[in-house]
């Protein structure tokens, strides 16, 4: 018979060799993953599990409503919600859409009528786009009526009014691309009153049409406005914004 000692190496030799095959499967993980990559090798050099908590736990104001604690406080993360909404309905509507004054109606028939689910993505980013305009705005009253634009966030309010500038303008420009009667003639109607800017109102309004009238060059130059120059300058300014305010915390209310 074995004694128990020879019975205790054995299975203290077996429970080590479960745990050298436990580690080593960890670390084949953390190799090929960014999870091992964050939380261990680089981890132990930049702390970054320290400097994540730092940032996750930083300490949020009383406020003194159930209403502002749970919607006015949260307008600006709503808008941000619905900025990825509009990015993501935007690249899909983008597979289908032609932006040519002969395909640009039809190719918005098509993505409406004949695409798996392209009445919703369309519905999304159409309706989206008029709840972020709706959020950005509600966001800045109360930003503005409880004082949070005062020193030192006063470039924080300033980045936010470009973000509202921006947001009006992508609205304004992704008007024209369905290129029916409504949009053409709306657009017509709003370039027409550029027309009335001192001294340079005629050359702007040439600018933005591409020409004497809303034709093809104009319905290109919104459209690379809309998907590329207007996204690109607001993520610029996203990354600013948030920066700003992860950088001096949410204001404490009036």
């Amino acid at each position: 018979m074995d004694s128990p000692d020879k019975d205790n190496r054995e299975e203290s030799r077996k429970e080590e060799e479960a745990k050298a095959k436990g580690k080593a499967l960890v670390d084949i993980v953390n190799l090929v993953s960014l999870f091992g990559f964050l939380y261990g090798s680089l981890d132990n050099r930049l702390d970054f599990d320290e400097a994540l908590a730092r940032q996750l736990k930083k300490p949020s104001p009383n406020y003194r409503t159930r209403l502002e604690s749970n919607l006015l406080a949260c307008l600006g993360g709503i808008s941000l919600v619905l900025i990825i909404l509009q990015f993501a309905t935007g690249i899909l509507l983008l597979l289908y859409y032609r932006p040519t004054t002969a395909e640009a109606y039809q190719s918005i028939i098509e993505i409406t009528n004949q695409v798996p689910f392209g009445w919703l993505i369309r519905g999304l980013h159409y309706w989206g786009a008029n709840l972020l305009i709706g959020a950005v705005i509600l966001h800045m009253i109360r930003i503005f009526f409880t004082g949070a634009y005062k020193s030192p966030r006063e470039f924080t309010w300033v980045s936010g009014v470009v973000l509202f500038i921006i947001t009006l303008l992508l609205g304004f420009s992704g008007f024209l691309l369905p290129w029916n009667q409504l949009s053409y003639w709306t657009t017509t109607v709003a370039t027409d009153g550029m027309s009335a800017i001192p001294l340079i109102g005629e050359t702007l309004k040439f600018f933005v049409r591409g020409g004497l009238e809303v034709g093809q060059l104009g319905l290109t130059r919104f459209f690379a406005s809309h998907v590329v120059i207007l996204p690109g300058i607001l993520m610029i300014f996203l990354a600013i914004h948030f920066l700003m305010v992860r950088r001096l915390g949410i204001a404490d209310p009036l």
